[in-house]
């Protein structure tokens, strides 16, 4: 018997072909309610024959939060845990097990991995913690877009971690970000001295091409006194550092690479890209140099965006391409093995080993592949 009554809710707009997928992987649950914002193809119809329970609720003008809150207000009352995800979300097999052996009467919301991109193969691109499983009445959405729950409750908030539960992101390719900028804009203005919102305002920017704005944004990020999550802070600054790469100005993107990994030191990431800048700028000693310190860190953020390319093969061909320009072939090689081993398929990892082996074997000039 299932100890808990649980209810998956959603937000959804003219996406007909997400719909039995998504059904079948959420069919876990007790209930699966659907708030539709506007449909015009056959989204509503076709959750409706698949046994969902399905609102029409237009939102004028469009904000994320409130179509979230709509969303959730549909949601019974009796429901003892909530489970908010996207049609274009599917959960691993199991989940809802893996969620009630780590629910407790207490629990008021639930972390879970969450893989917003995978690559070609199936593996996890951009990996983190959601945060989208709460109980029914003690929580409500809040911000314009990028939207997030806040606790209204009046116990003591408890967070559980689940373990096993996994939601993997399939996103609509066709789908326009066109709403995101004038929304985060919109955020900011109603409170300006939110870290969150200039964050992600400055980041949009930098998505757009637009460099100068963004760092503006992510500078005036890091001054807010609410901008004290260091991860956080390492990522603003990192985007100021993509920012200033793109203006072509290799002396201040530096810097503020080195700055990111100052302010946080346990992530890989800050120490690959600016592995990755020294390597365009043939500064090879740095590259070598951000790859040994980016391997020395094992664990992977429990709590921030984890990149595929700081914890793939990546780091390992750049450490054997920095070796080899260094003269230093048997640190090459065993880089260049360890990078094959990520991706044994990849065909320029594999020569390059060859060409390596070659020139220690019989002292051949050679050239590696990047």
């Amino acid at each position: 018997m299932n100890k808990y009554k649980i209810c998956v809710y959603a937000i959804c707009k003219n996406e007909e072909e997400f719909v039995s997928r998504w059904i079948d992987s959420m069919s876990e649950a007790d209930m699966i309610v659907v708030t539709d914002t506007g449909s015009t193809d056959g989204t509503v119809e076709k959750l409706r024959q698949l046994g969902a329970v399905v609102y029409v609720n237009e939102i004028s003008p469009w904000r994320f939060d409130v179509a979230r809150n709509m969303s959730l207000a549909n949601v019974p009352d009796d429901i003892d845990i909530c489970v908010c995800t996207d049609l274009d979300e599917i959960f691993d097999k199991g989940w809802r097990n893996r969620l009630e052996q780590s629910w407790s009467d207490d629990a008021t919301s639930g972390k879970y991995l969450y893989n917003w991109s995978l690559k070609s193969d199936g593996s996890p691109d951009v990996q983190f913690n959601y945060f989208k499983v709460h109980s029914r009445h003690e929580y409500r959405w809040i911000y314009p877009v990028h939207e997030c729950l806040e606790y209204i409750g009046t116990r003591q908030e408890k967070k559980v971690y689940i373990d096993g539960m996994v939601l993997n992101h399939y996103p609509d390719s066709s789908k326009s970000r066109s709403s995101y900028l004038p929304l985060l804009e919109i955020g900011v203005r109603e409170n300006p001295s939110d870290s969150r919102m200039s964050y992600y305002l400055g980041r949009e920017y930098m998505y757009m091409g637009m460099w100068e704005k963004s760092i503006s944004e992510l500078e005036r990020h890091l001054s807010l006194s609410s901008s004290t999550w260091a991860e956080e802070r390492s990522a603003a600054m990192r985007d100021i550092a993509r920012s200033y790469r793109n203006l072509g100005d290799y002396g201040n993107s530096y810097r503020w690479y080195l700055r990111a990994i100052a302010q946080c030191p346990t992530m890989r990431e800050p120490y690959i890209e600016c592995a990755q800048l020294a390597y365009e700028y043939k500064n090879f000693e740095l590259v070598f140099f951000m790859v040994q310190e980016a391997l020395k860190i094992q664990n992977k953020s429990d709590n921030y965006i984890n990149n595929s390319y700081a914890w793939n093969e990546n780091p390992y061909d750049l450490g054997a391409l920095a070796c080899f320009k260094l003269g230093m072939l048997e640190s090459s090689l065993e880089y260049a093995k360890t990078a094959l081993e990520y991706a044994p398929n990849n065909e320029r990892l594999a020569e390059n080993v060859t060409t390596i082996k070659k020139i220690l074997d019989n002292d051949i000039k050679g050239i590696l592949y990047n």
